[in-house]
């Protein structure tokens, strides 16, 4: 298969073309060139611009295109365009296209509308990255057709992460000492390891496979998650469960300073997404422990996410003082 990923090789990128290059399928990146230049040295690179300079583009046919740099409508919609004699087009959207967290969502729910936020840009806040997803995703559709899929994926978690999400808790419970984690442990947590996103993309690029999928696990645990990050890391840590309420109480900030964690009722949702039709279409899961250990030899920590060490102790010793 003649695969084409629109993006660079980092995080998503890099996944796909380890899962493509396995395959033996002839691969093509198509971006700027700055990103790991010196990575794949056996790829094709094209190089341009999605905004202004697609020329490279033209004239060129593969038997599936997987777009992971896809955030403005007019862009997508102009790359669709270009290479609408592919054979089929595979759009990274994002599981924040959905309008209503406070329930679960599934692939029918009503989706985020822009409004009067701007179509042409993101915003500095991400305030309108779901709606222009929606907007992208109507660009391939539109192009396409039933050659059109497009892969809505939860947190996307794994090795070469660049956000922290996911990566603060292997490393931070490999720290040891008192671990602040958010009560109660029973409660369920949703994201995906890019390795399993990115082989199950190939393979729906292999079968031609259109539609519209939710990609995530069906949820893990906390404190399976926080004792899996115990076990893989050998660290004596102790786990200090701590309530929304006193969280909330102390303005912890959810989703990056406590990573992962959300206690607004309105985004409830956030971590319960339907998922059975990606499943019945063959998306399927690495042990917990393989995440976590990929988490901990090559991901990248970052001062983004998770909570500062002194405020963490002194949450903390306001918790054990109660």
């Amino acid at each position: 298969m003649k695969l084409l990923v629109l993006g660079g090789p980092r995080f998503v990128g890099r996944a796909l073309a380890d899962a493509a290059l396995a395959r033996g399928h002839e691969l093509t990146f198509f971006n700027r060139g700055r990103t790991n230049p010196g990575l794949y040295p056996e790829v094709e690179r094209l190089a341009g611009d999605r905004e202004n300079d697609l020329g490279a583009l033209r004239g060129r046919r593969w038997d599936a295109v997987i777009d992971t740099s896809g955030y403005v409508p007019h862009a997508v919609r102009s790359s669709a365009e270009a290479l609408a004699g592919s054979g089929l087009y595979c759009f990274v959207s994002s599981i924040s296209a959905y309008a209503d967290f406070s329930t679960r969502v599934d692939e029918e729910s009503d989706l985020a509308e822009l409004g009067d936020g701007p179509v042409d840009r993101l915003l500095p806040d991400y305030g309108n990255y779901g709606s222009l997803k929606v907007l992208c995703e109507d660009a391939v559709r539109n192009v396409f057709g039933e050659r059109a899929l497009v892969v809505r994926p939860g947190i996307i978690v794994g090795p070469h992460d660049p956000t922290g999400r996911f990566t603060y808790w292997p490393h931070r419970v490999a720290r040891g000492g008192e671990v602040l984690a958010p009560a109660p442990p029973e409660r369920q947590v949703q994201f995906v390891d890019v390795r399993d996103l990115a082989e199950w993309m190939v393979d729906l690029c292999d079968q031609g496979s259109g539609g519209t999928f939710n990609a995530t696990n069906p949820g893990v645990g906390w404190g399976e998650l926080l004792e899996t990050c115990r076990g893989i890391s050998g660290s004596s840590a102790e786990l200090v469960w701590v309530p929304d309420e006193f969280l909330l109480e102390n303005a912890v900030g959810e989703w990056m300073e406590l990573p992962l964690w959300i206690a607004d009722p309105a985004m409830a949702g956030a971590h319960a997404a339907v998922v059975e039709r990606a499943l019945a279409a063959g998306l399927r899961f690495r042990a917990l422990a393989e995440t976590v250990r990929g988490a901990l030899e090559d991901a990248t920590l970052t001062e983004d996410a998770g909570l500062d060490p002194e405020r963490e102790a002194a949450l903390l010793a306001a918790w054990n003082a109660r």
